[in-house]
């Protein structure tokens, strides 16, 4: 079952996020610092008629890494290729792409952590040569035959930049890490949102919603899909803040921006009473995966002071035990 606060995209939202995306820098609120190198390294590629050099994006998903590279792009005045590493199965299909590129082009490849060994060699020289070496054959017959690539920009995306290697790492020119956005960004980026989608909303009821969105423009957006549902249903020409508290009361969303499966998780580590646990352990006591335990549900509560990784593994901070209204040093039977 899909949560409603899952920071990963459900197939059905691109559409949706699309027509939401801000196209502008005036638009795009938040990543405040990224925004102004950016807008200086984008005026100086300009002014020497260069392409941008290679950008590497990393954070948590949903923070608008894709939305930069496309804001990036329309600033450049250049076309966008748009792909993600598990679709780059072989060489062949890197090959495709890097040739149909023109000079000038942004090529923005998602996940680019998932990117092949294999794919990483071939990467490397297009990306610091603009050149792609093909070998035709096997064995003593074999043959490189070297193509000249347009000077084109990589964009790569990751949430797991530690998976990337250290080659692929250093060929790009600039690194930005995107940071969690302030329920003030977040309630700024809902009321414009709920604009474009033809419906006002109450300032209490965007900061409501700011609130329980974990920092993360992507489930500010889910959820005030799903509050305007409960308007509509209610024929409520604007998102009133009541009916917002009952939406997100039936999403089971709390104010924190938690849900069931963030509670246990805490609730698991705070039983341990400070006793580390591996991420096997969790994993099988909340019967999910290790991926989705650490890509999805730790960055939020990591970030916000909920739970330490230490070398031994994971435990509950006092923030925790506190939420909990339990004492460190005593059991509890919540489990």
């Amino acid at each position: 079952m899909e949560r409603i606060i899952e920071v990963e995209k459900f197939s059905e939202e691109s559409s949706f996020e699309n027509r939401l995306r801000p196209a502008t820098w005036n638009e795009y609120i938040g990543q405040e610092k990224i925004k102004k190198n950016l807008k200086v390294f984008i005026e100086a590629a300009k002014k020497r008629g260069e392409s941008l050099d290679h950008i590497l994006f990393f954070g948590p998903p949903g923070l608008g890494k894709t939305t930069l590279a496309n804001i990036i792009a329309s600033q450049m005045q250049s076309n966008i290729k748009i792909t993600a590493a598990p679709m780059i199965e072989k060489s062949g299909d890197l090959a495709a792409i890097l040739t149909n590129l023109e000079e000038g082009d942004i090529l923005f490849i998602d996940e680019i952590h998932r990117l092949s060994p294999a794919i990483e060699e071939i990467l490397y020289p297009a990306m610091e040569d603009f050149r792609l070496d093909i070998i035709i054959g096997s064995g003593p017959a074999a043959q490189t035959i070297k193509i000249d690539l347009p000077r084109f920009t990589l964009i790569g995306a990751t949430t797991r930049a530690g998976m990337l290697s250290s080659p692929l790492r250093d060929r790009f020119g600039m690194h930005f890490r995107l940071e969690f956005y302030t329920p003030e960004e977040l309630s700024r980026i809902i009321d414009n949102a709920a604009k474009k989608l033809g419906k006002s909303i109450e300032e209490d009821a965007a900061v409501e919603i700011a609130k329980r969105s974990r920092g993360t423009p992507r489930i500010a957006l889910r959820l005030l899909k799903r509050v305007r549902d409960f308007a509509d249903v209610a024929d409520e020409e604007k998102i009133l803040h009541n009916r917002t508290l009952e939406a997100l009361e039936a999403l089971g969303v709390d104010e924190r921006g938690f849900d069931e499966l963030d509670l246990r998780l805490l609730k698991l580590l705070a039983e341990a009473k400070g006793k580390p646990l591996g991420l096997s352990t969790i994993a099988a006591a909340l019967s999910e995966d290790e991926g989705t335990i650490e890509d999805v549900i730790e960055p939020f509560l990591l970030a916000n002071g909920f739970i330490e990784r230490t070398a031994r593994g994971r435990v509950a901070t006092l923030k925790t035990y506190e939420l909990l209204k339990l004492s460190p040093n005593i059991q509890s039977t919540l489990f």
